[in-house]
């Protein structure tokens, strides 16, 4: 359960993956493009913090150590607003331990497959007819504009140079925020937030130049996090999860229904949103932008694979955030 290439993984990949997934965080692009799904997306990060302010009194993982209960809490909010990126940007930032952080990971995955299940069988297939033409002249239009089809040839491809380039730039990234952590925030501070910050600051000042390297970025990154959950998984034993993660079973799962239903009354009732936007921005908050847009091209719906995308970048640019603000909040809960 305890080895050096463990700690070699969760130092120097894990924060290296951080920077690489955010290479296509341009903010502005974002906001631009897409429309209704964004509100849906923080309708979703809201109902994610209800579902946990509702959950933990109630499953607060005594179980897990007298300080640990309301940090694993924090990080799968970071989870269920943006991806796994962010729980363990949280889980390094709060330093918890990692024996909880492997039950959660064992218990929360097991969850997560569940809904998103659940999301597939509710989830209608195909577009509305006029929806889908509109949009379909939307890119006949786009393909005669010559910038775009050459953002659309950067962006896609990926090279020895390009996956090179990508690591010196995430490596930078690392570094500067290494440095800056160390000299403006208290001794022991993770210096991921940081490196979040600087690298969403970057591609939206660099747009064009983050673009090119945003494939060979994504892939590094998923090769990096692969490895994360591999030594999260050989350090923890099953007995230990078994005996530790009933509640944490029990804290997730409240956590993601809340979080549904929350969502829909909001979405629905108040603001009239569509359910596919609701849907998509519901499996763009819990898993990422990688299995938002699978579901919205396994479910037919083209016009929405792009914007799943980038609402899923925004979740890995933002959730670590939001989820370190809520810690305090479920401090005082407990005590």
């Amino acid at each position: 359960f305890a080895s050096p290439v463990y700690t070699i993984v969760n130092k120097s990949l894990v924060p290296l993956a951080v920077p690489l997934f955010l290479f296509d965080s341009d903010l502005r692009r974002i906001i631009r493009d897409t429309g209704p799904l964004l509100v849906a997306f923080m309708v979703g990060a809201f109902s994610t913090i209800v579902g946990t302010l509702v959950a933990f009194p109630l499953f607060p993982m005594k179980a897990l150590g007298i300080d640990q209960g309301w940090r694993v809490a924090s990080a799968l909010a970071a989870r269920h607003i943006g991806g796994a990126i962010n729980f363990v940007a949280v889980a390094e930032t709060l330093s918890v331990e990692s024996s909880a952080v492997s039950a959660a990971i064992a218990a929360d995955n097991v969850v997560v497959a569940i809904y998103f299940s659940f999301l597939f069988f509710i989830a209608k297939n195909g577009e509305d007819f006029v929806e889908t033409e509109l949009k379909r002249n939307e890119i006949e239009l786009s393909v005669t504009d010559p910038e775009s089809v050459e953002d659309g040839n950067e962006r896609s491809g990926m090279s020895l140079t390009s996956l090179g380039s990508s690591l010196c730039l995430a490596s930078c990234l690392v570094t500067l925020g290494k440095m800056l952590t160390s000299a403006i925030l208290p001794k022991g501070t993770s210096s991921l937030p940081l490196i979040s910050m600087l690298t969403v600051t970057a591609a939206t000042i660099y747009p064009k130049f983050f673009s090119s390297l945003v494939s060979s970025g994504a892939a590094l990154g998923v090769l990096m996090m692969q490895m994360f959950f591999a030594v999260s998984g050989a350090a923890g034993s099953i007995g230990q999860v078994f005996q530790r993660a009933p509640s944490l079973f029990l804290f997730s799962a409240l956590q993601i229904a809340v979080h549904f239903v929350c969502l829909n009354l909001i979405g629905r009732t108040a603001l009239g949103l569509d359910r596919r936007d609701l849907y998509l921005a519901s499996n763009a908050n819990v898993g990422g932008p990688t299995t938002a847009a699978a579901m919205a091209k396994g479910k037919q719906w083209p016009s929405r694979v792009l914007p799943a995308l980038m609402i899923g970048v925004l979740g890995y640019a933002s959730a670590t955030a939001i989820a370190l603000a809520l810690g305090p909040v479920l401090v005082r809960i407990v005590s």
